[in-house]
């Protein structure tokens, strides 16, 4: 009898043992699963706080036309780069493919062309650019080749302008204020040569590619120059015998712009590059540079 009950014993103290100890693992376990989460959520935290910190360079890429918005755009990359931004350009030598490309997605933003030329761009091509910030203007000048004054125009005459629709209506709105031409009552922004009412000198107005007006200048009496087109091969509005006033309907339409697509208005690499080209470094760089070719709207 004392031997089962010494057994007995000896069966139940092993019992509480064995689950002490199996106790003692699962406690172990869940320490250890704890501190594995706890690990790994602090390794979270530090990686989040680390990329937050980083000041990781982004890249922001946006096309332009060589002079002088190129030109404009080298000067804020430093600007965008202390602000954590690397800025690449991407030059076009023409009015379509800029936007084109930034419909795409090649581009994060474009600097080119004013606010009615997008209009009828977007309504052209069913685009939806919109236009973020308005930087500068550039004075349409008529420029002298053949005649030298407008009294030496005779009977005749050719004069160039850009054959786009809003750069025409605009050369023609800068030759009826020289009293050249008469246009259209109401015509306006939509102007082109079917809408002159009268023509003293009967003159022949030829419609050019805006890119190619310069180099046409020889073969014409005078021709309506776009301002970047002018100071890319060498004018300037001292060349020009008649300039857009500050005050005209060309100055207050025709800013150039920052343009993106619909949607893009409020991201924070764009908001960076508008600050950048409105800034005072930009202003005083413009002013300097292009004596009145290029005019500052900010």
């Amino acid at each position: 009898m004392k031997k089962i009950v010494l057994l007995l014993t000896l069966l139940t103290l092993s019992a509480a043992v064995f689950a002490g100890c199996k106790a003692k693992d699962d406690n172990a376990g869940k320490k250890e699963t704890v501190n594995n989460e706890t690990a790994d959520n602090t390794e979270a935290t530090d990686k989040k706080e680390t990329a937050e910190t980083s000041g990781e360079t982004k890249k922001i890429i946006v096309g332009a036309s060589t002079t002088p918005h190129a030109e404009i755009l080298e000067q804020a990359k430093d600007i965008l780069k202390q602000a954590g931004y690397e800025l690449e350009i991407v030059e076009y030598s023409d009015y379509v493919q800029p936007n084109l490309a930034l419909d795409y997605g090649d581009l994060d933003a474009n600097y080119f062309q004013h606010q009615p030329y997008l209009d009828q761009f977007n309504e052209d091509y069913g685009t939806k650019i919109v236009s973020v910030a308005t930087i500068h203007y550039e004075p349409f000048g008529i420029y002298p080749s053949k005649a030298k004054t407008f009294d030496e125009l005779a009977d005749g005459a050719q004069i160039a302008v850009p054959n786009d629709t809003t750069n025409e209506a605009r050369a023609l709105m800068l030759l009826e204020a020289q009293g050249l031409i008469k246009l259209k009552e109401g015509a306006g922004l939509n102007a082109t040569i079917n809408d002159i009412v009268d023509n003293p000198k009967n003159l022949e107005i030829v419609e050019i590619e805006a890119a190619q007006l310069t180099r046409s200048l020889p073969d014409v009496e005078m021709a309506v120059i776009n301002g970047n087109y002018a100071i890319q091969d060498g004018l300037s509005p001292a060349d020009a015998i008649a300039v857009e006033d500050k005050d005209s309907v060309g100055a207050a339409t025709f800013g150039n712009i920052i343009a993106v697509k619909e949607g893009d208005e409020n991201r924070e690499d764009i908001k960076a590059l508008v600050d950048a080209l409105m800034s005072d470094e930009i202003k005083q760089y413009i002013n300097d540079t292009y004596n009145g070719a290029v005019v500052p709207q900010f």
